[in-house]
């Protein structure tokens, strides 16, 4: 019995998972909505990491490094610095490999510090599991060396196929080295703290930065904070907060903000998945999709317009037709309460997706839909 009943329980289980995305974003779309700290959505400008980069070598290959012309100049510059001295065509190294390193300097980690990299071959070497770096400079992009890095590498457990794996991670060329660089010299952080101070935005919005800078000015002091773009708002520290900028800093990221966005309505066609934005609206419309009638109603006018049918507002679900397949629904109806309606009356994802579709280019639908 529950053999033949599988294909509606999963089907029902994918409208289930529809309904509940949809039903969160329409029942709590005011929290979603609602005031965030400033530190949320945006960050101070100058306070960022850093790109570091150097060459080197890595030893211990069983039989797995490469034969490249840069792999072997490396080994005799190395050899070089302890005082031995050969040629390239003395060496024939298979237990070596040339690599480039990476690494990203978080802001204030200071010299004595750690910091993970990132190693990736230059050459034709097969694997560098089980290999170890030896000591490298990483420079930044002023050409100072901010960090030396040295240690086992690590390139993480193949993925079987068709498992939607690392396939970096297969090829075993790249690896890491956990706590690989030592920092060694300070990044500068380019910012006046007893001056002017920017926060840019992580979702640039005119009313976002607006807000941003009406709380700022509201709760530390008229007129000290500015929008200069949608992407950032310019803030002046107050004489009075000289003598502690970190605590001015941590004052500000900490205010309530209510950000702005774009409505929005986004598709998964894969998996089914519907995504809605709580600004999306939906202006009285009647959509025909296969056998499903969706009506959103005008509002009404005169007394029927009143609230006054036993204190009850509409019902979205009071009228869906002797078939079952056809949704009447009052104005101010939102796309979660749609697909929620939908979804009560046994449609597929697929449908789902297709009236929504349908309501967006009836011109009914008030945001941007995207497809992934």
């Amino acid at each position: 019995m529950w053999l033949k009943n599988s294909p509606k329980i999963i089907t029902g289980v994918v409208l289930i998972m529809i309904s509940l995305t949809l039903f969160s974003t329409a029942v709590f779309g005011d929290t979603l909505s609602s005031s965030t700290r400033i530190k949320d959505i945006a960050k101070l400008q100058g306070v960022r990491n850093n790109q570091l980069t150097g060459m080197g070598i890595i030893v211990g290959l069983n039989g797995t490094g490469d034969s490249s012309r840069a792999n072997s100049q490396m080994v005799v510059n190395m050899l070089a610095k302890w005082g031995i001295i050969v040629t390239m065509a003395d060496l024939k190294i298979k237990n070596v490999a040339a690599v480039m390193i990476t690494a990203s300097l978080p802001p204030y980690l200071h010299i004595g510090e750690s910091l993970d990299v990132q190693v990736a071959s230059l050459g034709d070497a097969k694997s560098l599991q089980g290999g170890t770096l030896l000591q490298a400079p990483l420079n930044g992009s002023d050409g100072k060396v901010y960090a030396m890095a040295q240690g086992t590498v690590y390139i993480g457990s193949p993925s079987p196929a068709g498992t939607g794996g690392n396939q970096r991670n297969n090829s075993g060329t790249v690896g890491v080295i956990s706590q690989g660089a030592i920092v060694e010299r300070d990044a500068p952080m380019q910012f006046d703290l007893t001056g002017k101070l920017r926060w840019s935005l992580y979702n640039p919005d005119f009313t976002t930065a607006s807000r941003l800078a009406q709380s700022i000015n509201e709760n530390i002091a008229p007129g000290v904070a500015k929008a200069i773009d949608m992407g950032s708002v310019e803030v002046m520290v107050p004489r009075d907060k000289f003598a502690d900028p970190i605590g001015f800093i941590s004052e500000v990221e900490n205010l309530s903000v209510t950000p702005d966005g774009i409505a929005k309505v986004i598709i998964n066609e894969r998996d089914g998945t519907v995504v809605i934005g709580d600004k999306v609206k939906i202006a009285p419309v009647a959509v025909t999709c296969r056998n499903i009638n969706v009506r959103i109603n005008p509002p009404a006018t005169g007394a029927a317009n009143s609230d006054n049918n036993g204190g009850n507002a509409p019902d979205p679900y009071a009228a869906y037709g002797n078939s079952g397949r056809v949704l009447d629904l009052p104005d101010g109806t939102t796309i979660g309460s749609i697909v929620r309606a939908l979804n009560a009356v046994g449609t597929t994802p697929q449908d789902v997706i297709a009236v929504i579709v349908a309501i967006k280019e009836a011109g009914a639908l008030y945001g941007t839909l995207e497809f992934q």
